[in-house]
């Protein structure tokens, strides 16, 4: 049950709803949608290649493509042209994401370094490898400072 000020709507004129009302309406069979500009075959293909070409991280149509992608292919792939192949797009640039995540998470660590710039990420992407570089850095910590000596350790003199 949907409560508040919602609407007024007209029969045939394109709205712009909230994502949670749109899929709430489309279960209804109360609305169509309309997928945003770059949920199209093309568009994304470009993306993914860039993506791949690029050793850095390039910037998404959207923060949220990964879940908008979930969202409107899981309830409203009727709506959208070529759902399939816009879901295989997106898997292959998330997979090609990831795998450059990992790979710099590696030299991180490797390097030893102390800060990251994690420009053009998503947030999903930061929190996929999040629990993982932390765990590292601590495993990084508790080396160093048990490979150092202690300030109490002191040699003793004979």
């Amino acid at each position: 049950v949907l409560q508040g000020d919602l609407g007024p709507f007209n029969p045939g004129l394109p709205v712009e709803v909230p994502v949670w009302l749109a899929i709430n309406l489309k279960q209804r069979q109360k609305c169509r949608l309309i997928p945003p500009e770059w949920m199209d075959v093309e568009k994304l293909e470009e993306i993914r290649d860039q993506e791949r070409k690029e050793d850095t991280f390039t910037p998404m149509p959207s923060p949220y493509y990964m879940e908008l992608t979930k969202l409107l292919l899981n309830y409203a792939s009727d709506n959208i042209p070529k759902a399939d192949e816009i879901r295989t797009l997106v898997k292959d640039t998330w997979d090609t994401r990831i795998a450059k995540l990992r790979l710099s998470a590696d030299s991180f660590v490797r390097q030893q370094e102390a800060h990251a710039k994690l420009d053009n990420l998503t947030l999903m992407e930061i929190n996929t490898t999040g629990t993982f570089l932390t765990q590292a850095l601590d495993h990084m910590y508790k080396l160093r400072t048990n490979l150092q000596p202690g300030e109490s350790a002191h040699s003793q003199d004979f």
